[in-house]
């Protein structure tokens, strides 16, 4: 057993018993530390466990209207996800993007926590709007859950089956 300063690890996994801690910060409030754990987690997810080379830094993390919600356990970054205003991530609705778990707080339901979260924090600031996502096809029934409805054809994104996934608003 190792410790994690506020959290304990347990072979390697996150003990399930910690409690999340969920921040939401715009480009300019991050810290470099903050910065360096999320690209740290797209990458250990979305290049090395995928394993899909593709161009991660899109050039949207930076612009306006662009949020990133950190879910800390301990001090684990155990979730995260980019959240974007209507018009940056989709024409009509919010987005939510670069939805991503640590494979070492898996296994207790995070995925859908840090999805709850998500939607609510686009529904806080942009009530009227619908929001999108580009899922990974084999995930729509997980985020079917959360009330998405697949729209539109299925694409090719880095080799990856998506589709388009939207909910309306309430």
């Amino acid at each position: 057993m190792t410790s994690l300063g506020r959290g304990t690890m347990l072979a390697g996994r996150i003990h399930k018993e910690l409690s999340m801690n969920w921040t939401l910060k715009s480009w300019s409030e991050l810290t470099t530390d903050e910065l360096y754990e999320l690209l740290a987690l797209r990458a250990e997810v979305f290049v090395v466990e995928q394993t899909c080379p593709f161009q991660d830094l899109d050039g949207l993390d930076r612009r306006e209207g662009v949020w990133h919600l950190l879910g800390h356990q301990g001090d684990l970054l155990a979730a995260y996800a980019r959240i974007m205003a209507p018009g940056v991530g989709d024409e009509t609705g919010s987005a939510i993007g670069r939805v991503v778990t640590s494979p070492r707080a898996r296994g207790n339901g995070l995925g859908h926590k840090l999805l709850d979260e998500a939607v609510a924090a686009c529904l806080g600031r942009w009530p009227a709007h619908s929001i999108w996502l580009g899922a990974q096809a084999h995930l729509q029934g997980f985020y079917g859950r959360h009330g998405f409805v697949a729209e539109g054809e299925g694409y090719l994104e880095d080799d990856i089956p998506h589709v388009g996934m939207r909910r309306q608003p309430a």
